[in-house]
């Protein structure tokens, strides 16, 4: 068994590790966590000696095989938590990450699993994040941006890179979500803004920041 606290480190770690293939630095664990440094640096030391990370001083650290299945383990429930949170309870996508928080270091194994059955297995949530399987595998998401799109291309949202609430509480008000359709009219050149058409409809202007944390797929 391990703290709630442990946990929640693991998880960070295995968040910007698989975004930085040099592993986490101290900084970057403290910014995820809204934490000092000083106190990254105990729990560093503390998950070193139980052999859940490897730890050097100033460099930051990298999961052992132990960690990373806590991690992967704490991660596939906090995001299959969100997904029943969605589909099963009416919250909003803006809504389910603090709530998930807590379902997330709920022990039971059996609980996980039957979760995922009566959601159907899923592999992404609510936000287009991969969900591990009951092995610790992801499923493999096209990393491509709607910056990166040009006019004339249509498209399907697969995904946000970025799930702060104020973001997608922004898509929302936009009436964009998962598996909206994009057909992008014009792209300013001048600021990287675009003006897309949704679902056929609306036309919309999303700005180059938008846009940068919007994933898509070609249709």
């Amino acid at each position: 068994m391990y703290s709630f606290t442990e946990e929640n480190y693991l998880k960070a770690i295995l968040f910007l590790s698989r975004q930085n293939e040099r592993g986490a630095s101290t900084s970057a664990i403290a910014e995820r966590l809204e934490t000092k440094a000083a106190s990254v640096s105990d729990m560093l030391k503390k998950l070193g000696e139980k052999e859940l990370v490897v730890y050097e001083k100033y460099k930051g650290a990298e999961l052992t095989e132990s960690g990373k299945a806590i991690a992967v383990r704490t991660l596939r429930k906090h995001r299959l938590w969100e997904v029943f949170l969605v589909k099963k309870m009416n919250f909003g996508w803006e809504e389910v990450h603090e709530v998930a928080e807590q379902l997330e270091h709920i022990q039971s194994t059996k609980l996980t699993d039957e979760l995922d059955a009566f959601l159907g297995f899923p592999k992404y949530d609510p936000h287009g994040d991969p969900i591990p399987d009951r092995e610790g595998a992801f499923p493999k998401r096209p990393e491509l941006t709607l910056a990166e799109c040009a006019p004339g291309e249509d498209l399907i949202v697969t995904g946000v890179k970025d799930s702060s609430v104020s973001f997608l509480k922004y898509l929302e008000k936009s009436k964009i979500g998962l598996g909206s359709m994009l057909h992008i009219v014009e792209k300013e050149s001048f600021d990287g803004s675009i003006q897309a058409r949704l679902n056929d409809a609306v036309e919309i202007s999303l700005s180059a920041k938008a846009s940068s944390n919007l994933y898509v797929k070609h249709t």
